[in-house]
């Protein structure tokens, strides 16, 4: 597949041209004469920001500046023999022509003004003529807008990156798969949240997932950061052993036997696999960009983690949770849970009703409920009428959990 811009229809040129000329309209989500594309990354230091906080590419908020208020734009971008400009919605930028960056060190390209009084909405553009790829950037009088932009690249890259992990915690190897978002593959300059993802055999690949029915988690994210509506991120999907249950189970259950080593395989996420992720790629490390999220034992072993090890797992995903684990134990670890900051910071729960331990999981978020979690705010609790445990479910209801757990891209 071509990486080479695709032009505007003819007549969309036109429909762009008319009504910048009446200028009764600002450009879409696309930008003018943009397209669409995946979201490229960048991050507002004064207010706004996504739910999950940071979002790579996450516009200021409004209001107004003093005069003399300085507003300014840094582009983050290795731009090689080309030029960096920038376009935006009112002066003193347009839509119609770039204006150039003042260059400075490590890649930075900066865009000050005093003259704004109201949002400016705002691009790139590399060589003035290949807009950056998403939604349109906004940066309010005032604020500092740090933007990491990709031009070329459509799509994240994923694949079996690491054939075989070993663990001296665990005493076993496994395969681990990785999903590299679309800004990673042309701007260096970026750094990503990482979302931790058990059973990582059934993410991406038909062939190696589970009745060849994978999560296509690579579809989730990169439709959201092409429309925006999810931060970018890095995925880490260990695979299971066949000590699935063992590693993903908290406490020994008697009808189990084996079981309770799920202690064991978070220290060997902590200590081992993070402590290579961290290493070998462009990540943000700290808690509020840690992502631990599963489904069935993985969201029982994922909600234990926020719990347990919130220093490192600052949010968690648990799809159709095993609350009935060995008693519903969970329940009373979440009741037990030392108080904030020592908790994750945004808990994504959800559930079938169909024969997918609905009373269990909405138990689950009544506990979360009782430590102070607000619907909506820090907790999401989704329960997908006519859903199965299954897979398909699981992929459907993804989009909803990554754009709660991330925030948006914008």
């Amino acid at each position: 597949m071509s990486l080479a811009r695709l032009p505007l229809p003819r007549h969309l040129l036109a429909a762009c041209a008319a009504a910048l000329l009446a200028c009764t309209t600002t450009p879409g989500a696309s930008g003018s004469g943009g397209g669409a594309g995946a979201a490229g990354g960048g991050t507002a230091t004064s207010s706004g920001g996504g739910a999950a906080g940071g979002a790579l590419g996450g516009g200021s908020g409004g209001g107004r500046a003093d005069a003399g208020t300085v507003t300014t734009v840094r582009i983050h971008y290795p731009p090689g023999t080309h030029t960096l400009t920038l376009r935006g919605s009112r002066p003193p930028l347009s839509w119609n022509a770039g204006v150039a960056l003042v260059a400075g060190a490590e890649d930075t390209f900066t865009f000050s003004t005093t003259a704004l009084d109201a949002p400016l909405e705002l691009k790139p553009l590399l060589d003035d003529a290949t807009w950056s790829r998403g939604p349109n950037y906004t940066v309010a009088p005032g604020a500092t807008l740090e933007v990491y932009p990709h031009f070329v690249t459509q799509k994240g890259t994923w694949s079996r990156r690491w054939p075989a992990v070993s663990s001296t915690v665990l005493g076993n190897t496994r395969g681990v798969w990785v999903y590299l978002p679309p800004t990673a593959a042309e701007n260096a300059r970026a750094r990503f949240p990482v979302v931790y993802m058990h059973d990582g055999q059934n993410l991406f690949d038909p062939q190696t997932a589970y009745g060849n029915n994978p999560w296509l988690v690579q579809d989730a994210l990169d439709q959201g950061a092409e429309d925006g509506t999810i931060r970018e991120a890095i995925v880490v999907g260990p695979e299971n052993t066949a000590d699935r249950i063992g590693e993903y189970t908290p406490t020994a259950s008697a009808s189990y036997p084996g079981s309770g080593k799920g202690d064991r395989y978070l220290r060997f996420l902590v200590e081992e696999l993070k402590a290579k992720v961290d290493a070998e790629l462009p990540t943000l490390p700290g808690r509020a960009d840690t992502v631990i999220a599963g489904s069935s034992l993985g969201g029982l072993i994922s909600a234990h983690a926020g719990v347990t090890q919130p220093e490192t797992f600052g949010r968690v995903g648990a799809l159709s949770p095993s609350t009935w684990w060995d008693g519903r134990v969970l329940l009373t670890t979440v009741a037990a849970t030392r108080p904030a900051p020592a908790r994750p910071l945004a808990v994504y729960l959800d559930c079938g009703t169909v024969d997918d331990g609905q009373a269990d999981t909405t138990a689950l978020a009544a506990a979360y409920r009782t430590l102070g979690y607000q619907d909506g705010a820090t907790l999401s609790f989704v329960v997908q009428q006519g859903a199965a445990h299954n897979e398909t479910y699981w992929r459907q209801r993804l989009p909803g959990a990554f754009r709660f757990l991330l925030g948006p891209g914008r």
